[in-house]
């Protein structure tokens, strides 16, 4: 998801390194915060992979700084990640909320709606936090009050992601019909 990250990120508007960490930690907050050892090899490896152009502009002091761009090979990466996300994209909610962040760059309705698709099949299945034996328990049936809380919350959350989802999906539907 990092890499999915910056690429969106500047297919938004070019950046240098620190503007580039302080989005991506803004966006993924205090679940994933992303250390300079980890997002810099990741933008060598975009740089590397063509994905990346790095060019030297004078900064504010006497340094210059190094901003990144998109290059036209990253924005057809980023646009095949959108639309292609693997199931785990799908299912994990932080990974889910960076795809959801980029979707609007995979510019055709119908890819988007696919997308949107799965997540909303994703959301349909049963589950819960807690089980009797393959059961998945819901809030009623659970005494601890906290775990009736984990799983109220879970499907107040999931009631209006599904309400979303569906509004979206009739948009973006009427869109690919005009």
């Amino acid at each position: 998801m990092l890499e999915l990250a910056i690429l969106g990120f500047l297919c938004d508007t070019p950046l240098h390194g620190y503007e580039l960490r302080k989005r991506i930690a803004a966006l993924t907050g205090h679940v994933k915060p992303v250390a300079e050892s980890t997002l810099y090899p990741a933008i060598k490896r975009l740089e590397k992979a063509g994905l990346l152009a790095r060019e030297s502009r004078p900064g504010a002091g006497a340094a210059p700084r190094h901003v990144l761009t998109l290059t036209p090979e990253g924005r057809a990466e980023l646009r095949r990640r959108l639309a292609e996300p693997a199931q785990a994209d799908i299912t994990d909610e932080n990974r889910w909320f960076t795809l959801l962040a980029f979707l609007r760059h995979l510019e055709d309705p119908a890819a988007q709606a696919g997308v949107l698709e799965r997540r909303l099949a994703f959301l349909r299945q049963p589950t819960s936090f807690f089980y009797d034996d393959d059961r998945p328990l819901r809030a009623e049936e659970v005494e601890d009050p906290f775990r009736r809380g984990i799983l109220t919350i879970a499907r107040a959350t999931s009631q209006a992601e599904q309400s979303w989802l569906r509004r979206t999906l009739d948009s973006l539907r009427a869109a690919g019909e005009s």
